[in-house]
């Protein structure tokens, strides 16, 4: 089966393409606000219809930065791009592509793909932290997505860490996604997340309210394994390894919850192999 793989972001999408489980082809795309929705999508049908040219496509999975109604296959919103709110973009992409579709919120669909083809193998259940623009969260149980009853399940980004902190883009106070993201992290102390990676005074205070956020999803799902992805993900050891040393101070003794927190294996990818993943499951695959 050849399946088109996307992974709309907010500061860049991806595409890729895949015969079975190889990927051939792949290209990004910085994101473009001004543009919007509309500049995006023309984007996205210009690539496929290229490639499309060389190879035809069975089916294609998506995911997406943001909210996603999954019953309707609508997106929510987007808080980092315009134009997004309640749009059907896997019609769309039945429509205007002629593949047949399925999407997901960006981290349900990297938790799946570091499930299935990364560093989340055989470790259920299993919790996936996306640490990029925003924050988000995927959970995994018996090699499916658990979404709970409205698609909302695992949106982590928007738990209240500091009630007295700064506002969120969502309206509420002292987000994990508003003290923790890289969006945030670059407005509010004037250098990029990467570089700020690389300075460990600003490591260890910053994995407080990393661990603040992450400690609530151990003690309620308590995860064989934590795979911790996105761009700030990939500061590696650096941030992992400050952060398991606070996650054991902040961690309830008695629990024994695992702390067992490792990087996203397929980097970058995560996301357009949990496309692919997400894909095959629904056709049944």
């Amino acid at each position: 089966m050849n399946t088109l793989a996307i992974d709309i972001g907010g500061t860049k999408f991806s595409i890729a393409a895949f015969e079975g489980d190889r990927m051939t082809r792949r290209e990004s795309r910085a994101t473009d606000r001004e543009g919007g929705r509309d500049w995006m999508l023309g984007q996205i049908a210009a690539i496929a219809e290229a490639w499309r040219r060389e190879a035809a496509f069975d089916v294609c999975g998506i995911g997406f930065g943001g909210p996603v109604d999954f019953d309707a296959q609508r997106v929510a919103l987007s808080t980092h791009v315009g134009g997004w709110q309640d749009f059907a973009l896997s019609e769309w992409v039945e429509h205007s592509i002629g593949l047949t579709a399925v999407m997901d919120n960006d981290a349900n669909v990297g938790a799946l793909g570091e499930a299935v083809h990364g560093a989340g193998r055989g470790a259920r259940p299993l919790f996936y932290l996306q640490i990029s623009t925003g924050i988000g969260g995927g959970i995994i149980v018996d090699d499916r997505i658990y979404r709970g009853a409205d698609s909302y399940a695992g949106e982590i980004g928007h738990l209240t860490i500091r009630p007295d902190g700064p506002e969120c883009l969502c309206g509420a106070r002292g987000c994990f996604e508003r003290l923790c993201c890289g969006l945030w992290l670059e407005r509010d102390h004037g250098r990029p997340a990467k570089e700020l990676m690389r300075d460990p005074t600003f490591v260890e205070r910053y994995v407080v309210d990393v661990a603040l956020g992450l400690k609530t999803a151990i003690m309620l799902l308590n995860p064989a394994r934590v795979v911790v992805g996105g761009g700030i993900g990939k500061a590696g050891e650096a941030l992992l390894g400050p952060l398991r040393r606070e996650m054991g101070r902040q961690i309830t003794a008695w629990s024994r919850a695992r702390i067992d927190i490792v990087p996203a294996a397929l980097g970058d990818d995560s996301v357009l192999y949990g496309a692919l993943a997400l894909a095959r499951q629904a056709q049944g695959l």
